[in-house]
Order: structure tokens, then C-alpha cells, then sequence
């Protein structure tokens, strides 16, 4: 089998570490080269101890240096590294040929203008926009396949998007009408120091933050306009849960179809999905199933009082939420089973 040399920048951040988890133990993947400023010198072991012993992890962190990434000999560069600053390591890359797998938020959307209202700046790179793939393998199988540049998902996004996306296509529920609740362990504030995640103030809480619009709501509702086939505005309402890591969405849609037809049609679009687990109707969806694990899991519940669909989904935040679905991305890009190096539970 044919091993895919592999760099992964700023591989010290909570999506680094599940990266490097996951790639470790992926049989078709060698790590050439792993970037830190702050542990350039250091090994993989002395920084993240967790990981001595494992094969691989001798090897040594390296400052952010594009041409000393390509110098290590990767094929692929996965980009784990705050939303702004992905761009100018992309493009040198880009440039000298490597696929990048970017888990930031730099090329999720279609529009500069849309990414200026939601992240406060102009894009570093509009003309990159329509040649990124939205990187979520079960909507975009193929265009993933032949793309040099993947636009890797946000976490809220995915327990979001997955759920409703065929429900819009067939048209079963009302656009207007989708209303949607999530909640998210801390670890998706990323790894550092910071006073409204540190413990303290984090155990015995739960807060809702990032109103009225949080920046994940772009990419939301991109998508699920795409499958609607016109503009679609949601309400969204994240909040900070006291668990590291696990996102759990709540939504709730008016029906224009029967009931019945939910289940149908989401099985229909995920019954060859690996990663899709379908509770069916009555099933709950629960954090606890899919930590650590690249699973999503969908139930849907009836409300005929109102005549409103509920759905919960459940998916780890550094899984399935970023650096699971990242490197199904890259199994798609080498033409690997899905699956592999994913089904480590």
C-alpha cells in the first residue's frame, strides 16, 4: 500500500493533538513534518507524552518554514491554525503543488464579502474561494476526490449541516422555520489560557455565547442554501456545556411533508455513509456514544401539537467536528478506504 507523506502545521492546538492521534495509527500516512514556534526543536514525545513509544513520534517539531515543509517531502499539509493566518501558509504550499487540507475557517465560504461580515476583515485570498472544496465527504464525495485545496468544516456546522441538508433537498420542512440549539464541550475554544474557559469559571455553568451571530452560522447557512435552492436564514444559539469535548444540536422545523418521510429520506442519503449512525424515529442522540469517535449520530422525534420536526445529533467537536472529517477528506483525496485509520475507537 502506497504511504502518503504527511505535514501537519501547528500540530500543539487541541485539533493538532487529534490529528496527530489519528495519523499516527493511519497505516497510510507517514508524518514528515509537524510545525510549532513555540516547541520548534523539541520531540514529539518530550512535547505530548502521551504519544512516546508510538512510531512516529520521534520525530521533531519545526518552526512554520513552507519550504522546509516541502523539504521533508509531504504530499498533503493538514492546516490546523487560527482562522486569518491559515491562508498564508496555504498558498505557498498550494503554489509548490501539496493538497492542503485547511481545518480553519479561511476557505469555507463562496464569498469574500460574506467571510468580511462574519470574521470582521477582508479575506487574505478571495481568489482561492471558488477553487476550495467544502470538505465534508458525505455531501461532496467527488469534488473532494479531485480538488488541491479543501475547505475542511466547522464543528457546529457539521452536527448541523448532516441532518438537514437532504431534508431541504426534498423539500420536507420549511426553510424559515428551522430554529436550532447547540451546545459544546470547552475544547473547542481551542488550547490556551483564557478567562472564560479556564475551569473556574467553566464547571458548574452553562452559558449561551456568540449572539446573535456566530461565525459558524455563515457556513450553515451557505450550505443549507445550497440544498434549499434559496437563501435560507436560521436562528442559531451556541452555548459552552462544562465537558471537554462533544457537541450536541438541537433543532426544530416546521414539517411540510409527512413525518414519515423524514426517516426514508435520511436513510436514503446515509445509508452508505460510515460515519452517519441514524437512531430512527424516537432516537436521541447522546455525546456520550460519539466522543473520541468520528461518528455523528441523528435521531428525529414527531411534535404533531405543532407540527414541528425535532432532531438531536451528537458528534465529537475534535472528531468528526474537525480532524476526523479532515482526514476523510485525505483518505478521499488518495483514493483509501473511508474508513481507514477512523475506526480506532
Amino acid at each position: 500500500m502506497k504511504v502518503i507523506k504527511t505535514a501537519v502545521l501547528g500540530a500543539s492546538g487541541y485539533t493538532g493533538i487529534e490529528l496527530l492521534r489519528l495519523l499516527l495509527a493511519h497505516p497510510g500516512v507517514e508524518i514528515t513534518a509537524i510545525t510549532s514556534r513555540t516547541h520548534a526543536g523539541k520531540s514529539l514525545a518530550e512535547v505530548l507524552p502521551r504519544f512516546a513509544g508510538l512510531a512516529g513520534a520521534e520525530i521533531s517539531f519545526i518552526e512554520p518554514d513552507m519550504e522546509a515543509v516541502v523539504a521533508s517531502g509531504g504530499e498533503t499539509a493538514f492546516l490546523a491554525l487560527p482562522h486569518g493566518k491559515a491562508s498564508n501558509y496555504a498558498l505557498p504550499l498550494l503554489e509548490k503543488g501539496l493538497r492542503v487540507i485547511d481545518l480553519s475557517a479561511d476557505f469555507r465560504l463562496r464569498e469574500a464579502e460574506t467571510y468580511e461580515e462574519f470574521y470582521g476583515e477582508p479575506h487574505p485570498a478571495p481568489e482561492w474561494l471558488t477553487k476550495a472544496v467544502y470538505g465534508m465527504p458525505e455531501l461532496y464525495r467527488k469534488e473532494i476526490e479531485a480538488s488541491q485545496l479543501v475547505a475542511s468544516p466547522g464543528c457546529y456546522p457539521t452536527s448541523i449541516i448532516l441532518p438537514l441538508v437532504p431534508l431541504l433537498r426534498a423539500g420536507l420542512i420549511e426553510p424559515e422555520s428551522i430554529v436550532v440549539s447547540s451546545m459544546s464541550g470547552v475544547s473547542g475554544a481551542g488550547r490556551k489560557a483564557a478567562l472564560p474557559i479556564i475551569f473556574s469559571e467553566v464547571n458548574e455553568s452553562l452559558r449561551a455565547y456568540g449572539l446573535p451571530k456566530h461565525r459558524h452560522l455563515s457556513e450553515i447557512e451557505q450550505e443549507l442554501s445550497f440544498a434549499a435552492g434559496r437563501e435560507v436564514r436560521i436562528t442559531f444559539t451556541p452555548h459552552l456545556v462544562p465537558v471537554t469535548r462533544g457537541i450536541h444540536s438541537t433543532i426544530t422545523a416546521t414539517l411540510s411533508s409527512p413525518f414519515e418521510q423524514v426517516g426514508a429520506t435520511l436513510e436514503e442519503a446515509y445509508e452508505k455513509e460510515p460515519f452517519v449512525r441514524l437512531l430512527g424515529a424516537g432516537g436521541a442522540a447522546d455525546t456520550a456514544n460519539v466522543t473520541r469517535s468520528n461518528f455523528v449520530d441523528i435521531g428525529w422525534h414527531s411534535d404533531p401539537r405543532t407540527n414541528r420536526l425535532i432532531i438531536t445529533s451528537a458528534e465529537d467537536n475534535l472528531t468528526k467536528g474537525a480532524s476526523g472529517q479532515a482526514i476523510q477528506a485525505f483518505n478521499l483525496l488518495h483514493g483509501l478506504p473511508a474508513t481507514m485509520g477512523l475506526m480506532n475507537l
